[in-house]
């Protein structure tokens, strides 16, 4: 079996009961057992400002810089937000990049998978925040591409997907990118075993 691997998971909606948390929980439930799922709050980021990065930085960024310093992987989960991701997410996308030299998303391998109460799944969303990343040299899985729409129709009163094609989907996506992050660690042990 493949090394285990940490997968930092950023939910791009602040709400508690979310699509997009919910389909980011169904990834990690239904992924390859080697992946493991630790989820990355954002809400309590402050907004970047240049003047705070100093020695007392604020907790919260120094908090999300090491949970996503520690992982060996990205998923992002997003709604979309007017064509695009949120605001917040862009935050802690800027939070992380800084110190200057020190960005903790580089070269990290990445997915990303935009929801949508509407039919199109949050395609502007996607590929919004595919073109951010792309500043870190990210590897970004392309295929499968994860555009999960209809989202109010997904689950039941309790949360849980109740969609069986949905449930496919995410259980490929899930073991596609187990693979992806194979290929692209530093471990050539692993990577030759994907």
């Amino acid at each position: 079996m493949s090394e285990t691997r940490t997968v930092a998971v950023l939910v791009g909606s602040l709400r508690k009961d979310s699509a997009s948390r919910k389909i980011a929980k169904a990834i990690a439930d239904l992924a390859p057992a080697n992946l493991k799922f630790d989820f990355v709050e954002i809400g309590d980021l402050p907004a970047y400002d240049p003047d705070l990065e100093t020695a007392d930085a604020p907790a919260a960024w120094t908090r999300f810089r090491g949970q996503v310093a520690k992982a060996d992987a990205v998923l992002f989960v997003t709604p979309e937000y007017n064509r695009s991701f949120p605001g917040f997410l862009k935050n802690a996308i800027d939070v992380g990049s800084r110190p200057w030299g020190q960005a903790v998303w580089t070269e990290k391998p990445a997915a990303v998978v935009s929801t949508s109460m509407g039919a199109l799944g949050g395609f502007g969303a996607n590929h919004h925040l595919r073109q951010a990343l792309s500043f870190f040299a990210m590897p970004i899985l392309g295929q499968p591409e994860a555009y999960i729409g209809n989202t109010g129709a997904l689950f039941d009163e309790s949360g849980a997907l109740t969609s069986e094609a949905t449930a496919d989907f995410l259980k490929t996506f899930g073991q596609a990118f187990a693979g992806f992050i194979a290929r692209n660690t530093s471990d050539p042990a692993v990577a030759r075993a994907a």
